[in-house]
C-alpha cells in the first residue's frame, strides 16, 4: 500500500508528459488578471458582478470540453487499434510465408528472409510516412540498396513496400511454391495492412473542425476573464489564486485533447511507434531462427 501511495504521488507530481508547459502562461495570465480585479475591488470600484456567472453556464462549457477530449481520445484509440492490427497482420503473414512457401534452393530461403524484412519495412515506412519524415537509414538495413534508393522518390513509401510484398507472393504462386488458397489468405492479410495504413492516414489528415476549435477557445477565454468579477466579492485577495486554479483545470482539459488528437508523433503521450516497430523486428528475427517442419533445400 505504501509503494502504491508513493507511485500515485509520483505520477500526480510528474511534469514530463503533462500539459503544464503548454498552458502555464495562460494560467498565470488569468491569475494576474484576477489579482488586478482584486486591486480594483480593494479601491472600492464596482467590479463585483456575480450576475456574469450566467453568461456562460459552466455545464455548457464542461460538455464542450468533454466532447473535445472524447473526440481526441477516440482518434488516439483508433490509431492504437490500427497499429495493433498492423502488428498482428505482420506476425500472421510472416508466419505463413515462413511455413507455407517451399524452399527448393538456397536462393528461395534468401528471398523468404528478404520478404519477412519487407514486412518490418512496411511498418517502419508507415511510421515515417505518418510523421511526415523522409526515408531514413532505419529502412536501409531492411531492404536492398536498389529498393531503398527507389523508395526515397516515392510519395507513399509504405504502399510501395506493400506492392513488393504482393509481387513476391505472386511470384511464389507462379513458381508453384504456393497454392491458390495460401495465396488468397496471404493477400487478405496484406490487404489488411494497407487498410490500416489508410485508417491512420484518415486520422492524420482529418483534424478537429477549425470552427469548433476556435469557438471552444473563445468560450474558455471569455469564461476565465469573467470569472474574477464573479468571485472577487467573496474571495477578495484570494481571487487570483482561485481563478488560476480553475483556469488550470479548464485549459488543461483542452490541452489534453490537443496533445492526443494526433497520436503518431514524438510527444510523451503519443503512441510508442518506435518501440512497436522494434518489437516487430525482434519477432521476425526470432521467426527466422526457427526451422519449419517441411522438406528443406539440399
Amino acid at each position: 500500500m505504501t509503494v502504491q501511495t508513493q507511485q500515485w504521488l509520483q505520477i500526480a507530481l510528474q511534469v514530463k508528459g503533462s500539459v503544464i508547459f503548454a498552458i502555464y502562461k495562460r494560467v498565470i495570465g488569468c491569475g494576474l488578471f484576477g489579482v488586478f480585479v482584486s486591486i480594483l475591488y480593494y479601491f472600492k470600484l464596482s467590479v463585483s458582478q456575480p450576475i456574469l456567472g450566467s453568461v456562460i453556464p459552466s455545464i455548457v462549457l464542461g460538455l464542450l470540453l468533454v466532447f473535445r477530449t472524447n473526440t481526441a481520445y477516440e482518434r488516439f484509440w483508433e490509431g492504437r487499434k490500427c497499429w495493433g492490427s498492423i502488428v498482428n497482420n505482420v506476425r500472421n503473414l510472416a508466419r505463413q510465408i515462413w511455413v507455407s512457401i517451399d524452399e527448393r534452393t538456397a536462393e528461395n530461403r534468401k528471398s523468404k528472409i528478404a520478404a519477412l524484412h519487407l514486412l518490418v519495412a512496411f511498418a517502419v515506412a508507415t511510421k515515417l510516412h505518418l510523421r511526415g519524415e523522409l526515408v531514413t537509414d532505419e529502412l536501409e538495413e531492411l531492404i536492398p540498396k536498389s529498393k531503398y534508393i527507389k523508395l526515397k522518390n516515392m510519395n507513399n513509401p509504405p504502399l510501395e513496400v506493400a506492392f513488393w510484398i504482393g509481387d513476391y507472393l505472386q511470384q511464389q504462386y507462379n513458381q508453384n511454391c504456393l497454392n491458390s488458397y495460401q495465396l488468397t489468405a496471404m493477400q487478405e492479410l496484406l490487404n489488411n495492412l494497407v487498410d490500416n495504413l489508410g485508417a491512420c492516414e484518415r486520422i492524420l489528415k482529418t483534424p478537429i473542425p477549425l470552427a469548433y476549435a476556435i469557438h471552444l477557445k473563445q468560450l474558455l477565454l471569455l469564461y476565465c476573464c469573467l470569472l474574477p468579477f464573479q468571485l472577487v466579492e467573496s474571495l477578495g485577495w484570494w481571487t487570483g489564486l482561485i481563478v488560476a486554479l480553475i483556469s488550470f483545470t479548464l485549459f488543461g482539459i483542452e490541452a489534453i485533447g490537443l496533445e492526443i488528437e494526433n497520436p503518431f508523433g514524438y510527444d510523451a503521450n503519443d503512441l510508442p511507434l518506435d518501440a512497436i516497430c522494434n518489437t516487430m523486428k525482434r519477432n521476425i528475427d526470432d521467426l527466422i531462427s526457427l526451422s519449419p517442419s517441411m522438406e528443406l533445400y539440399n
